[in-house]
């Protein structure tokens, strides 16, 4: 089994990371640098005592502030950064704190650590290339400040430094602090990213889904409620037909009149407008609704067996479930995996009892690889090898199917376990017909099932679809 293809999220899969970052939130995080370093200088000179370069260090305070009243006043507030500008402005920043900490002691200064923040920015916002372009400016620039730089000195004139040894390693936990933050920072970032992308595909999915049932059930709806007036409208216009044999002007009409109830009649079937919601199609079944879930996949060359029994002690009919749009989607894109990795079979089980109920796929294909069984259902999920045989070649799994088939189905209530059915390394004769991967849905029977009374329940006058 691999992931199911969807070509409505195909814009999901290039990179967004371009104008992620509003240039107004680059301009505010500048204004508070630009006040704290502000505010560090004057407490440094004026309260410690420390002499320090004030002009040069004024110099590279305002040309901050000069290119914050330049951006402001030529960009809009919403002005989103391409990657190339973001990766621009960010540079600068770290330029302009890199010669701010040569006017004051460079590495021996403390606050040679907030070079760590422009890089970090980089790795949450920016694309890789200019992440590790701006790490190893960052880098460079941390390495020339060990060596390069106006000391700092107390009043008395006595130069503050720090040890050879402390200056090493302070040197190199900003290094590794660099390196380990945007590594960190990246990877977390990219998995909230994917996961947001892929819990948009599923809530496209599931809208798709959504509207496919509420017009199947405006079809059966405007069926159900027309089929007697059509009926009636055919049956009187034939006993007219017949009637006016004599007068073969009014006879025409009356055929022409039972003609187009005919014609109603075959539009009903292909088609709906806008009517009442069928409230028989709000609960079926549990083999109905799993019939109806595998059925675009039944003509594909690939045997699906059905087997729906209740477990000892259980009722012996079928639960009815209710029909739910992300039921459907998520056991169709289960069952779209097993039969594109099947040889020649795939099996379907339900069973039923003890307050659960269970459905359990299994195909007679080569199993889930073994390497990515405990990473199942996870968004953008790829191997890193691919086997010698591909059962679809030229495609590119990304984990979304099996992502929005598990999503969709805890969105239920249910519990999705894959599995394989038997051991990898034996041989095709030892493992059996059932040799291949096998998912399991189960689902508290409160969850989706309904209970007797209301199972038996009339239905009522179909209502208004709420759109």
């Amino acid at each position: 089994m691999a992931s199911l293809p969807d070509p409505s999220i195909n814009l999901l899969t290039r990179d967004a990371r371009s104008d992620w970052v509003r240039l107004r939130t680059l301009l505010v995080l500048r204004w508070l640098a630009i006040l704290g370093q502000t505010v560090t200088v004057v407490i440094v000179s004026l309260y410690l005592g420390l002499r320090v370069e004030l002009g040069l260090c004024f110099l590279a305070i305002g040309a901050s502030v000069i290119s914050n009243l330049i951006a402001m006043t030529i960009f809009p507030e919403n002005q989103r950064l391409s990657d190339r500008d973001a990766m621009l402005t960010l540079l600068f920043d770290l330029t302009q704190l890199s010669f701010l900490l040569f006017l004051t002691g460079g590495l021996h200064n403390p606050f040679a650590l907030l070079i760590l923040a422009p890089v970090t920015i980089s790795a949450t916002a920016l694309t890789l290339r200019s992440t590790l372009f701006l790490g190893g400016v960052a880098i460079v620039m941390i390495s020339l400040l060990a060596y390069f730089y106006i000391p700092l000195r107390s009043a008395e004139g006595v130069i503050l430094e720090l040890p050879a040894l402390f200056v090493l390693g302070f040197w190199l936990a900003i290094v590794i602090g660099i390196i380990f933050l945007s590594a960190y920072a990246r990877r977390v970032t990219r998995e909230t990213h994917s996961m947001s992308q892929a819990l948009l595909a599923t809530q496209m999915a599931l809208a798709r889904e959504q509207k496919l049932t509420d017009l199947g059930g405006v079809v059966a709806a405007a069926a159900h409620e027309l089929g007697t007036p059509l009926a009636t409208i055919k049956l009187v216009s034939t006993e007219l037909a017949e009637e006016l044999s004599d007068r073969p002007e009014l006879r025409e009409d009356a055929i022409l009149i039972r003609d187009q109830a005919d014609r109603c009649r075959d539009i009903l079937r292909s088609m709906g407008q806008v009517g009442k919601d069928d409230l028989h199609m709000r609960s079926a079944p549990l083999g109905a609704v799993v019939r109806e879930a595998a059925e675009p996949h039944e003509d594909r060359g690939i045997a699906i067996h059905y087997d729906f029994e209740a477990e000892a002690y259980a009722p012996s009919g079928q639960p009815i479930i209710r029909r739910k749009p992300e039921i459907i989607h998520g056991l169709r894109n289960l069952v779209q995996n097993a039969v594109d990795f099947a040889d020649g079979q795939v099996w379907i089980e339900g069973q039923w009892g003890d307050g659960l109920i269970s459905l359990t796929m299994t195909d007679d294909g080569d199993g889930f690889p073994s390497d990515l069984l405990g990473r199942l259902g996870d968004p953008f999920l790829r191997r890193r090898s691919r086997p010698a045989i591909d059962p679809r070649p030229g495609y590119e799994g990304m984990g979304l199917g099996l992502f929005i088939a598990k999503t969709l189905l805890e969105r239920s209530g249910a519990t999705v376990e894959f599995l394989n059915a038997s051991d990898p390394f034996l041989s095709v004769e030892d493992k059996g017909e059932k040799r291949g991967a096998i998912v399991r849905v189960t689902w508290p029977h409160e969850a989706i099932g309904l209970l007797a009374d209301e199972a038996s329940a009339p239905l009522g006058e179909n209502q208004p679809i709420s759109v």
